[in-house]
């Protein structure tokens, strides 16, 4: 199975009222195993960033002003997702700015022609109700170190997120070297390095709980049809 695991960054919060994304990132998950295979573009919005926008990921209007458009990468971008699963945290935001994009490039297409979309969030929000579920957060929680992400950026936080995802979907395997940086050849070898899912806590009953369950157990006893089968297991 091929997934993309993709993020943004825009100009701000609302396409809506014509912010753009300025940068792309997407790292290639092929099988599990994620293949250094890829795609990042910055691009010229043709519109000034919001302040608070570049203090959340540090992109300025002149660092973009000889970047290349989104109709200028739009086909290609889309030759790199078509037909894979993108993998996003709050995919309704992305996918937004993305159709938004699509539509400003005279596209008559949504990104979900292309593809299918899982959202990380709301995997999260089911697996850990009631908790915080940022990218931070999630890496806490997951052990990943990201220490690195001083600033928000759409590969980085992709390359992240990868890690993130395949953690939460019950491990994952990675392309490494050999011990000895590769064969002679220079190519490389692939290895399967499990890495196990966060450590479920365990909560065992004591006290009054145990009381309980005792009590319900003889009442069973009494006046069960076949008695209590848990004390025969």
């Amino acid at each position: 199975m091929r997934q993309i695991v993709l993020d943004t960054e825009t100009t701000g919060l609302e396409h809506s009222d014509g912010h753009r994304i300025i940068e792309i990132g997407c790292v290639e998950v092929l099988d599990r195993q994620i293949t250094g295979n890829n795609y990042h573009k910055y691009l010229q919005p043709d519109r000034v960033i919001d302040q608070g926008a570049v203090e959340v990921h540090g992109i300025t209007n002149e660092f973009l002003a000889d970047k290349p458009r989104f109709g200028d990468v739009v086909d290609e971008f889309l030759s790199y997702i078509e037909g894979a699963q993108l993998v996003i945290h709050n995919a309704a935001f992305d996918v937004g700015f993305l159709n938004a994009e699509l539509r400003w490039a005279g596209i008559d297409k949504r990104i979900e022609d292309y593809c299918t979309v899982l959202d990380t969030l709301a995997m999260a929000r089911e697996m850990y109700p009631g908790q915080r579920n940022t990218l931070d957060a999630l890496c806490k929680r997951l052990d990943i170190n990201n220490a690195h992400r001083t600033l928000h950026g759409a590969l980085l936080d992709s390359e992240i997120l990868a890690d993130v995802y395949l953690l939460m979907s019950g491990g994952q395997t990675a392309l490494v070297l050999d011990a000895a940086g590769g064969s002679d050849d220079g190519d490389e070898e692939a290895v399967d390095e499990v890495v196990k899912p966060a450590s479920l806590r365990v909560v065992r009953a004591q006290g009054e709980e145990l009381e309980a369950h005792a009590a319900w157990l003889e009442t069973l006893a009494k006046t069960g049809a076949n008695g209590c089968l848990w004390d025969d297991a």
